[in-house]
C-alpha cells in the first residue's frame, strides 16, 4: 500500500509475539491484494479496466468496502470520494510547479471523478464504473481497512492488547502490559519533533491528516495535496485533521474529508456524529476541537 506499518502484541513471550505479528502481515498482504490499483492481477484493476465497458463481479469483502466507501462518500457531500483515483495530476507538490494552473486545466482534471458513477448491484456483486477512463482506489481509506483486519484477526486469535499503525493511522485495544493505556502523541505541525498534546486510545482508532510535508504555495496561498474531489483545487485553511473513533477506515475516510471541509464545516460535521471527535489546527496554528474533546487535561 506504499506505506510502512508498524505490529505491537502484547503477548506471553516473543515467540508468541512474533507469530502474531506473522499473521498480521500476512492479512494485510492479502488486503493489499485485492484492493491495490497497481496489481493489474487485482480485482480492483479488473473495475477500472472495465470502466464504462461491463461490470465486474467481485469478492462480497470488495464490494462490501467499495459498498461503505460510496455510503460515506454521501454522508460526506462528496469531500471523500474513491473514484477520486481518475483525477489527471494538474497539480504536482514535489517542488516542480512554477504556475498554478488554469480554472479550465482544473475544471477538466475531475470529468472522471464522481461516486455517483459507482453502480453497485448487491444481489449480482458487481461493480460498474459508469464512465470510460472512471477508477476507483483506496488511498483515502485502505490503510485504515488493513489495520481494523489485522486488528480484528489477532483479537480473533486472542490477542488481549496491541497497536496497528499504519503510517500514522493508529488502531488500538487493550491495555499496555503495566496495565496504563495506550497514548497517541498530536503532533505539533510547526515542529514535527514535538507534540502539543498526549491522548488516551481506548479501543479504537487515531488517524491524522497533515499538509505540513506536502504542499504548494501561489500567491501567498499554501495549497495542501489533498484535493477536493468535487472541485479539482487543494484544500486551504487547515493544517491537520486528527479523527478518533472506533475503526481506522471510517477515521481514514473522515481525516481526508475534514480536511477538504475546512475548519466551520468540517467541526460542525463531526458534532453531528456518534462516538467520533477531531482536533483540527488551521493554517494560522489555532486549535480547534470538538465538543467532548478537552486538550486542557491532556497536555504534558
Amino acid at each position: 500500500m506504499g506505506c510502512r506499518f508498524d505490529v505491537t502484541v502484547v503477548a506471553e513471550n516473543s515467540n508468541f509475539g512474533n507469530e502474531y505479528i506473522s499473521l498480521a502481515i500476512n492479512e494485510i498482504e492479502r488486503i493489499e491484494k485485492l484492493i491495490s490499483e497497481w496489481d493489474s492481477e487485482s480485482q480492483t484493476s479488473a473495475i477500472n479496466k472495465n470502466a464504462g465497458i461491463s461490470p465486474v463481479k467481485v469478492d462480497k469483502e470488495l464490494f462490501d468496502l467499495i459498498d461503505r466507501a460510496t455510503k460515506i462518500s454521501k454522508l460526506t457531500d462528496g469531500a471523500f470520494d474513491i473514484s477520486f483515483a481518475a483525477i489527471d495530476k494538474v497539480w504536482i507538490f514535489d517542488g516542480s510547479m512554477t504556475k498554478k494552473p488554469s480554472d479550465d486545466e482544473i475544471k477538466k482534471s475531475v470529468e472522471k471523478v464522481g461516486y455517483q458513477n459507482i453502480i453497485l448491484d448487491k444481489e449480482k456483486s458487481t461493480v460498474f464504473l459508469k464512465l470510460e477512463g472512471m477508477k476507483i482506489g483506496f488511498g483515502a481509506i485502505g490503510k485504515g481497512y488493513a489495520a481494523d483486519k489485522a486488528k480484528a484477526l489477532l483479537i480473533e486469535k486472542g490477542v488481549n492488547a496491541g497497536i496497528i499503525n499504519a503510517s500514522g493511522d493508529l488502531n488500538a485495544w487493550g491495555k499496555q502490559p503495566n496495565g496504563e493505556d495506550w497514548m497517541v502523541a498530536i503532533t505539533n505541525p510547526l515542529n514535527k519533533t514535538k507534540v502539543f498534546a498526549w491522548l488516551p486510545v481506548y479501543n479504537g482508532a487515531v488517524v491524522t491528516s497533515g499538509n505540513y510535508e506536502k504542499y504548494v504555495v501561489f500567491d501567498s496561498i499554501r495549497y495542501s495535496h489533498i484535493i477536493d474531489p468535487r472541485t479539482g483545487y487543494p484544500s486551504a485553511g487547515v493544517e491537520s485533521v486528527t479523527i478518533f473513533t472506533t475503526n481506522a477506515e471510517f477515521a481514514d475516510a473522515l481525516a481526508t474529508s475534514v480536511f477538504v471541509m475546512g475548519v466551520e464545516t468540517g467541526l460542525n460535521f463531526i458534532n453531528q456524529l456518534n462516538g467520533v471527535e477531531c482536533i483540527i489546527i488551521d493554517d494560522g496554528n489555532k486549535i480547534h476541537t470538538s465538543k467532548n474533546i478537552d486538550l486542557n487535561k491532556t497536555n504534558n
